[in-house]
């Protein structure tokens, strides 16, 4: 898997669970503590996280870390 595929693979991720928690973009980013427009460009696959705001998205989806990366491809 190259690097784009992954962080698109990561951005539905982020969507995938933002939507199974009933949250909406606004929700998350606030808890994260950042703008909504900085973290549509998350969810969208238009920017690479950092290590410190995968870490931010965990804590404000409620879920761990490794629940936010894809699962491995066969």
């Amino acid at each position: 898997m190259d690097e784009e595929v992954f962080i698109k693979q990561l951005a539905e991720r982020i969507k995938q669970l933002r939507v199974e928690k009933s949250m909406t973009q606004l929700d998350v980013a606030s808890k994260m503590g950042i703008d909504d427009s900085s973290y549509r460009k998350i969810e969208s696959g238009r920017t690479n996280p950092t290590a410190r705001t995968i870490y931010k998205l965990a804590i404000a989806l409620d879920v761990s870390v490794f629940q936010l990366f894809p699962e491995k491809e066969g």
